[in-house]
């Protein structure tokens, strides 16, 4: 399955305690983190409830932006990956970033993939 969605890019301080603190406030707020890619000085998080991450996020002060996204579930097993990532680049869709989710779903996994056309790619890959 192949899914639009839209993830939230949050600026974080490189220092200890910064992904704590975020995963923390987000968990006392019982918001679920679906998917989450840490890179650096910034985490992209997918959420089960996007406005009221958004509307929390904002509240403490962090600075987000809003991207849409590629959710795609994806065979678990050796070469999925490699057929998809090679279909997009062989269709001159560059991935930007690709991470994936926290658990699979049966024989499946999940990543999330922003790509430099994202309307291309959906109509590419039949989304």
């Amino acid at each position: 399955m192949i899914e639009r969605i839209t993830e939230i890019y949050v600026i974080l301080d490189n220092k200890p305690s910064q992904l704590g603190d975020l995963c923390s406030y987000l968990a006392e707020n019982e918001i679920n983190i679906d998917a989450i890619g840490v890179f650096h000085d910034t985490a992209k998080l997918c959420v089960q409830n996007l406005n009221k991450a958004v509307k929390l996020l904002a509240k403490l002060n962090y600075t987000i932006e809003l991207r849409d996204v590629l959710k795609i579930d994806l065979e678990n097993r050796p070469g999925a990956l490699a057929e998809l990532t090679t279909k997009l680049g062989d269709e001159g869709i560059n991935i930007e970033y690709c991470y994936g989710t926290l658990a699979r779903k049966g024989s499946q996994v999940t990543v999330v993939m922003d790509v430099s056309d994202i309307e291309r790619a959906c109509a590419f890959l039949g989304a």
